[in-house]
C-alpha cells in the first residue's frame, strides 16, 4: 500500500514538473558531475575578477588626498579649533612617555639604547593623533596646500585653517605640557633633568641649525600625510607614522607642536629654559616646518603627478 502511495506521488510530481519518471535514474546519476563543473565555473570566473592593485597609483593618491584636505578647509572653524586642541593634547603622550623612559634608563642602560627607546616613545603620540584624525598644523603643511595647488580653493582658505589648526595645537599643547611638568615629578615617574635634558636637545642650537633641522621635520610630516593617504590598511598607517616620526625623534628634528610640548615641560618645571627661549624655538620651527612640507612634498609631488 506504502509503495503505492509513493509511486503515484512520484508520477504526480514528474507530470507537473515535466520530467519523466524513467528518466529519474539518470537525472541522478548526473548530479555529481553537474555539482563538481558549477563549482569549476564559479572558480573560474572568481579568477577573472579584476584584482586589487597592491600600490595605489599616483593620480588616486594625488586625488584622494586633495579631495580630503578640502573638506578640511571647507569645515567650520569651531570644528577646526576643537580638533587642533584636541591633537595638542594628544601629542602630549608622545612627550609624557619620552620623560618617562629617560628617567627610567638613564642609569640602568647605555646611551645609545636609552636614546633610541626615547625616539621610539616619539612615536606614540603622532600615532594618537594621525589615527584619530585630529588636525596637526605639520600635517597640514602638505595636505592643505594641494586643494590650493589643484585651484579647487583659494589662498585664503589655506591661512585660515593655518592660523586656526596651529594656534588650537599651541594651546593644547601647553594644556598638556603644564600638567605634564607638575604631576610627572610628584607622582615620581619623571625627573626634572630628565626634562631639562629633552629641551636642551632642541634649544643648543643657532637659529639657522633650529631652520634646517625644522625643514627637515616637515619634510618628514609632509611625507607622512602622503603615504599615510597612500596605504590601504590600518596597520600599514601605523607602521608608517612610527616610522617616520621615529626618524625625526632619534635625529632630534624640530618640530613645532611636539617640541613645543618638550620645551614648554621644562620651563613649567622650572629646568633652566625660559620663555625667551620658547619664543626663539617657536618662530624658526614654525618657518621650517611650513616650508618643508610646504615645498619637499607638496610642491614637488603635485608637480609631478600634474606633469604626467
Amino acid at each position: 500500500m506504502l509503495r503505492r502511495s509513493a509511486l503515484s506521488l512520484s508520477r504526480a510530481a514528474c507530470s507537473r514538473t515535466g520530467i519523466r519518471l524513467s528518466s529519474l535514474p539518470r537525472l541522478t546519476s548526473e548530479l555529481p558531475g553537474l555539482y563538481l563543473a558549477t563549482r569549476s565555473a564559479m572558480a573560474s570566473s572568481s579568477t577573472d575578477l579584476p584584482r586589487q592593485e597592491p600600490q595605489k597609483s599616483y593620480h588616486t593618491i594625488l586625488e584622494q588626498h586633495v579631495r580630503q584636505a578640502q573638506e578640511e578647509l571647507e569645515r567650520p572653524a569651531g570644528a577646526l579649533l576643537l580638533s587642533g586642541l584636541s591633537a595638542g593634547l594628544d601629542l602630549g603622550f608622545g612627550p609624557f612617555l619620552m620623560a618617562v623612559i629617560a628617567t627610567l634608563t638613564s642609569t640602568e642602560l647605555p646611551h645609545s639604547v636609552s636614546r633610541m627607546l626615547v625616539a621610539l616613545a616619539y612615536s606614540a603620540g603622532f600615532i594618537f593623533v594621525v589615527m584619530g584624525r585630529s588636525e596637526l598644523f605639520t600635517e597640514q603643511t602638505t595636505s592643505a596646500v594641494l586643494p590650493v595647488l589643484s585651484r579647487r580653493c583659494t589662498l585664503r582658505q589655506l591661512l585660515r585653517l593655518w592660523a586656526i589648526v596651529l594656534t588650537a595645537n599651541l594651546v593644547g599643547a601647553a594644556l598638556i605640557a603644564a600638567i605634564i611638568s607638575q604631576v610627572g615629578p610628584r607622582m615620581a615617574v619623571i625627573e626634572v633633568g630628565a626634562v631639562r635634558d629633552i629641551a636642551a636637545r632642541l634649544l643648543s642650537h643657532p637659529w639657522w641649525i633650529m631652520l634646517l633641522s625644522a625643514i627637515a621635520a616637515g619634510w618628514l610630516m609632509g611625507l607622512l600625510a602622503w603615504l599615510v593617504i597612500a596605504s590601504r590598511d590600518t596597520v600599514s598607517q601605523i607602521i608608517i607614522v612610527t616610522l617616520t616620526t621615529f626618524v625625526i625623534g632619534i635625529a632630534g628634528f624640530h618640530h613645532s607642536i611636539a617640541g613645543t610640548i618638550e620645551v614648554l615641560m621644562a620651563v613649567f618645571a622650572s629646568a633652566g629654559p625660559t620663555l625667551t627661549d620658547f619664543g626663539q624655538f617657536l618662530l624658526w620651527s614654525v618657518l621650517g616646518n611650513a616650508l618643508g612640507g610646504t615645498i619637499f612634498v607638496a610642491i614637488l609631488k603635485f608637480g609631478h603627478v600634474h606633469a604626467s
